[in-house]
């Protein structure tokens, strides 16, 4: 027996694996189908049934062709088709077909900041995990593709950037204002294409003078309430206590001992006292 195989150019919903056999001498070849990945192989058409993951989504259309619908990114694999004719010469083959389903991208998610401070840095972002093979991605500006290296181009000679296709990450070093506009990205692969709507990007000055001016009021403000609040402290408005009246301490009387006046003045004698 020879088996032959057919590989499909457009890998759509469905997929048709051929397996063909000729010259062969056996009534009822044994056909198997297995799917390879890098867990190991697994039946995928075995003993005339459809078995895993393609039980209700694969059928064999006479030889041994496997038709698979609807098929998915998971049914990405090798796949490879073996035939026994236990009554020809060459009793056994095999052939291995390496199946990439490819899906096109879905919407990418773009992030455009609204406006950037001249002379500041930005980025722009753009995401999109559906595709496979793994999308790449364009940025647009004004509806005109952006260049790997600003170099390259003359509108975009003066721009400062860097933009990576794999991550798909736009980075303005020092924004100017010719960098103002409306950006969209796209990601595309193999299988297809998608892009986000455009979002524009404003580029303003900072207004140097605006800031002073506002720094100088809040110290003006500042100052002014500390003076006020010295000027209260010397007035006395923020003391605890006020003395009023003729207020005086009782002068302590020492341990155990008075001291008594006599008619004479000048003349003290010492008096002993008890404390009970």
């Amino acid at each position: 027996i020879n088996v032959l195989v057919s590989l499909p150019v457009s890998l759509l919903t469905e997929v048709e694996l051929s397996c063909e056999i000729e010259s062969i001498s056996t009534i009822n070849p044994r056909i198997e189908w297995k799917k390879i990945t890098s867990g190991g192989p697994s039946y995928v058409y075995f003993d005339k049934k459809i078995s895993g993951g393609l039980e209700n989504r694969a059928v064999i259309r006479e030889p041994a062709t496997l038709l698979i619908t609807n098929a998915t990114r998971s049914d990405t694999a090798k796949y490879r088709c073996e035939v026994t004719a236990a009554d020809d010469h060459k009793s056994f083959d095999e052939i291995v077909i390496d199946l990439v389903v490819r899906v096109k991208p879905v919407v990418p998610k773009c992030s455009v900041p609204k406006s950037v401070p001249f002379g500041k840095s930005a980025e722009l972002s753009c995401v999109e995990e559906e595709g496979f093979p793994k999308s790449q991605y364009q940025w647009f500006k004004n509806m005109e593709e952006i260049p790997d290296d600003p170099k390259t181009s003359v509108k975009f000679f003066n721009s400062s950037y860097t933009l990576s296709t794999e991550t798909g990450t736009l980075k303005f070093i020092s924004v100017r204002k010719e960098d103002a506009g409306e950006y969209y990205c796209r990601a595309k692969n193999d299988a297809g294409q998608a892009q986000c709507a455009p979002q524009k990007m404003e580029v303003y000055d900072i207004d140097i003078v605006g800031i002073i001016l506002g720094v100088l009021v809040v110290v003006v403000v500042l100052l002014c309430i500390t003076v006020g609040i010295c000027c209260a402290y010397k007035q006395g408005y923020f003391s605890s206590q006020k003395q009023t009246g003729n207020n005086y301490k009782v002068p302590a009387k020492g341990d155990g001992v008075d001291y008594v006046r006599t008619e004479d003045e000048g003349d003290f004698r010492h008096k002993s006292s008890f404390v009970i």
